[in-house]
């Protein structure tokens, strides 16, 4: 269907039609349907941790069931015991002090990022997109009646964009900027002192920040996550986080996160959202309030697992010709280039792009991998190590055997 169809004749809408539909979820969801036909799959291709939930984050959602009072709307906004309980994790993991009602609780990340995204965006309001980006957010954007403007970095420069950059796609319709760090899908960790270039530079031409902070414990070696706002205090009044449940607790079905801003946006969110969704799942907040009031004992745990399947997995990429992997210093993905295999010849075929690449990897050696296309960057792969190590060295494995065959 063209733009030109009048409007009349249309099933669907313009608007609603020219979303793309998410290109991690979807190679996930191919992975998982050859495995079911008995194929021996390994994906590589969803951000999901694959622990299981902590039990005593399952225990306290198992007590909300039997609980009459969790079984009755509650308010459109979140529980208010989970959203102090998230203002008070806030100060507690990064020194940024936010009062309950700036806290919005969300269905996860993805309906707060939108959702932020919506609350200040006016009809061709530009947003700054640093690619490569999570397939979410420019969807988001044009969602919310937004225009995201693509910045791209590259393997050079360990995939993180400059203030030069920045300035150089500023016009006088930029409204926001997006800061992710750590980054999905390139695992790219901005240092305290770039970041604070960042944040300055936009406090000093007025612009609003969302910072997208859910990989905010998932970091290695010597990197380390800082918050925005509290790098740059100056940003407070113009600085949205969104964040949630999902990386850090091993949580990503039970769709809990929140957005944090000034009162006047989270008001208006909290509007949008009472007409969305209402409140989310009751069980799903009591234990996303188990999960915020504990300890980090358990994420300590996976994120030692991770930083070792990191390793294993940066270096047998780098072992095979014609790929290069910078190393991931947060979250759990690693996006190694793989331009010089483009128009190779493998196995009778000449892939002409990523996506030809990672459909040729997916028939040839049944490993599933996100092409940098759904990335905003042709020329990638986006492959998550959070998954078992034996599948991550055999699924790696494979992939080394059949590149091998790669010839001019």
């Amino acid at each position: 269907m063209t733009s030109a169809t009048p409007s009349s004749e249309r099933r669907v809408s313009a608007r609603i039609g020219a979303i793309s539909e998410s290109a991690t979820l979807a190679v996930d969801a191919k992975a998982k349907a050859l495995k079911a036909a008995g194929r021996p799959v390994i994906g590589f291709g969803a951000g999901e941790p694959d622990f299981p939930t902590p039990d005593y984050i399952v225990e306290a959602a198992v007590e909300a069931c039997r609980n009459p009072k969790y079984h009755r709307y509650t308010p459109a906004g979140g529980l208010p015991e989970l959203k102090t309980a998230i203002a008070a994790k806030t100060l507690r993991d990064s020194g940024y002090e936010v009062d309950a009602s700036q806290v919005l609780v969300t269905n996860g990340g993805k309906q707060a990022i939108y959702e932020a995204f919506a609350a200040i965006l006016d009809p061709g309001d530009e947003v700054i997109v640093p690619a490569p980006y999570w397939t979410t957010y420019p969807e988001s954007i044009r969602l919310a009646g937004g225009v995201p403007v693509e910045v791209v970095a590259d393997e050079t420069t360990g995939y993180r964009v400059s203030v030069e950059q920045l300035e150089a796609a500023r016009t006088e319709r930029t409204k926001v900027v997006l800061f992710v760090s750590p980054s999905n899908p390139t695992g790219s960790v901005y240092s305290e002192a770039d970041a604070r270039t960042i944040g300055e530079w936009a406090a000093e031409h007025g612009l609003w920040v969302l910072t997208d902070e859910i990989y905010e414990h998932l970091v290695y070696g010597d990197a380390k996550f800082t918050s925005l706002p509290v790098l740059v205090p100056a940003l407070r009044d113009k600085c949205i986080i969104v964040n949630g449940v999902a990386k850090t607790y091993a949580m990503t079905g039970w769709r809990v996160g929140w957005v944090i801003a000034p009162q006047d946006v989270i008001k208006a969110a909290t509007n949008l959202q009472s007409h969305a969704t209402s409140n989310v799942s009751n069980v799903a907040q009591v234990a996303a309030l188990a999960a915020v009031s504990g300890n980090l004992d358990a994420v300590a745990e996976m994120r030692k697992a991770f930083d070792r399947r990191r390793q294993t997995m940066v270096k047998m990429l780098n072992e095979i010709d014609g790929v290069f992997c910078p190393t991931p210093e947060g979250a759990f993905y690693a996006y190694p280039s793989v331009k010089e295999l483009i128009g190779k010849e493998i196995r009778g075929k000449r892939p002409q792009s990523s996506v030809e690449l990672a459909a040729l990897i997916l028939d040839e050696v049944e490993v599933a991998v996100v092409p940098g296309e759904a990335f905003g960057t042709p020329g990638y792969l986006r492959l998550s190590y959070a998954l078992g190590d034996e599948d991550l060295v055999e699924g790696v494995s494979r992939i080394q055997k059949l590149l091998a065959e790669a010839k001019a």
